[in-house]
């Protein structure tokens, strides 16, 4: 599967924007999807996830309740919608996929596709 990401983009904090990973070559219903970002000078962390099927997210403690992760099977596209940004959310912004489906979905080891990565700056 590839994944390619768009969105995000330059946003004041406060606001909000989205990012969507559209998938190519396979279905998401195959997999568990996830985002995952990483912050200048910082490791990659995990931000939200849904599992294969869409009955389960899951999400960073720093995002929960910001953001909201969805996906479109129609459109073969998961969406991650982030709301109330904060200047700390800043960073690139990459979305993946597992074959395995299931939790823990915090793991960057058990994802086996990337998209590239898609910047979004929150100014103060």
């Amino acid at each position: 599967v590839q994944l390619q990401a768009s969105g995000g983009g330059l946003v004041q904090a406060g606001g909000s924007t989205s990012v969507s990973c559209e998938a190519s070559g396979r279905a998401i219903d195959w997999y568990a999807m996830a985002w995952f970002r990483q912050a200048p000078g910082k490791e990659r962390e995990f931000v939200a996830a849904i599992s294969r099927g869409g009955g389960v997210t899951d999400y960073a403690d720093s995002v929960r309740g910001r953001f909201t992760i969805s996906r479109n099977t129609a459109k073969n596209t998961v969406y991650l919608q982030m709301n109330s940004l904060k200047p700390e959310d800043t960073a690139v912004y990459s979305c993946a996929a597992s074959v395995e489906g299931w939790g823990p979905f915090s793991d960057m080891r058990k994802y086996n596709y990337w998209g590239q990565g898609i910047q979004v700056t929150v100014s103060s």
